[in-house]
């Protein structure tokens, strides 16, 4: 047993090689073996801390008392446990965990006089008795969990690395980045339960398994792209493919127009001149986000954004984790949901940097208008992000 700042800690001998699944349970793993207790704690302060509970107990059920504390021969103590992201299990029906910041597990000591335990049974475990004070005083000098906003982070250990699924995790990259979460984890726990069920009822008004299935399968199938957009993207391919080369956007407009007042001739009436303006008008925002697209680098000099799918596309990634960490499908189904992914964004893209322009341009048009705020510019963060850092599923993984 050793002593910092006038508290013991007690870490059990590290035996045999390990690797540490994520970049922050390395660094804590560093600071153990140095014994920089003080430095083990400021790394915790920046880490995503997760209590466990019973999926009863989290959904209201079971009116019984908290999971009690957990005796720990280690110490001879009853201890209270907590898990950093990178060694929490796979998602199970019958358990949950909550997310909780350095600072909240101080204020939960306040009333407490167990033991806290730090990943037991890992090389990671540590043990420390009630100090409150002190983890506040650390939590102080940390940014916390939104720390990781805007960061790559990959799953080292027990992520998907390879493969169809690791791709269709790929196309839900730029959110992965935009909130900090592990980019290849299938056995996804995110913000913690109470906090993804909220997201999801606040977001996309899905409260259980039906909602969450009709908004996965709205997503595969592009139900949440706005038709226009397609329609005027589509016209735009049409006049490539036939007549070669860039397209004027005058000629762009007026070939919208022309099939729009013919589809409403075929039904024997006019094409509302509203809607037409309405069609003009939109071609010029898409005209001009690509022209920003190309001065940031997320278009090439002469390229231009095919389609907006790809906006439901990375989404439906990102639902089907959504999905694990809510309990509304398990990991197998939201594995056959990222393969799907995968499937439909190879079919109409042909590279990751053609698949980010059409997720971009499409989340710019349906919240940005034409501000070029944050709903472009954290895009655009993530998305230089994931061109160069090393880990990224854009560089390690084939688009085909």
């Amino acid at each position: 047993m050793e002593t910092w700042n006038g508290q013991a800690a007690v870490a059990p001998p590290n035996s045999g090689a390990w690797q540490a699944p994520t970049e922050q349970e390395q660094r804590l793993y560093e600071a153990k073996m140095r014994g920089d207790w003080a430095g083990y704690f400021d790394v915790l302060a920046d880490c995503e801390l997760f209590m466990s509970m019973s999926r009863l107990q989290a959904d209201g059920l079971d009116s019984g008392p908290p999971a009690p504390p957990v005796w720990s021969p280690v110490v001879g103590q009853w201890c209270e446990v907590v898990v950093t992201e990178g060694v929490l299990p796979a998602p199970s029906p019958d358990l949950v965990f909550i997310l909780l910041s350095l600072d909240a597990v101080a204020k939960l000591w306040e009333e407490n006089t167990e033991w806290l335990a730090v990943n037991p049974g890992t090389p990671l475990e540590a043990y420390f008795p009630p100090n409150p004070a002190l983890w506040k005083w650390h939590a102080g000098r940390g940014k916390g969990p939104n720390g990781n906003l805007g960061k790559l982070r990959t799953l080292r250990v027990g992520g998907v690395q390879q493969g169809r699924v690791a791709h269709g995790l790929g196309c839900g990259a730029l959110m992965s980045v935009l909130n900090g979460s592990l980019w290849n984890a299938m056995g996804y726990h995110g913000g913690g339960y109470f906090a993804e069920r909220q997201t999801l009822e606040d977001w996309w008004g899905v409260t259980d398994r039906p909602s969450w299935q009709k908004a996965q399968d709205d997503l595969l199938n592009g139900r949440g792209v706005s038709g226009v957009w397609e329609f005027v993207l589509d016209v735009r391919q049409s006049l490539a493919r036939q007549f070669g080369g860039q397209v004027d956007v005058a000629h762009w407009r007026d070939a919208a127009e022309r099939q729009l007042r013919g589809v409403a001739a075929e039904s024997g009436g006019e094409a509302p001149e509203a809607e037409i303006a309405g069609v003009k008008q939109l071609i010029g925002r898409i005209t001009r986000y690509e022209a920003r697209f190309r001065a940031d680098g997320v278009l090439g000099a002469n390229d231009q954004v095919r389609s907006v799918l790809a906006w439901d596309y990375g989404r439906a990634a990102s639902m089907a984790r959504w999905g694990v960490s809510t309990r509304f499908c398990d990991i197998a189904e939201a594995e056959q949901a990222v393969i799907r992914t995968s499937r439909v964004s190879q079919v109409t893209y042909h590279s990751w940097k053609d698949f980010a322009a059409g997720y971009i341009l499409g989340r710019c048009l349906h919240f940005d208008e034409e501000h070029f705020g944050n709903w472009y510019t954290e895009m655009l963060d993530a998305y230089r992000v994931l061109e160069s850092h090393p880990e990224s599923p854009w560089l390690t993984v084939p688009w085909r």
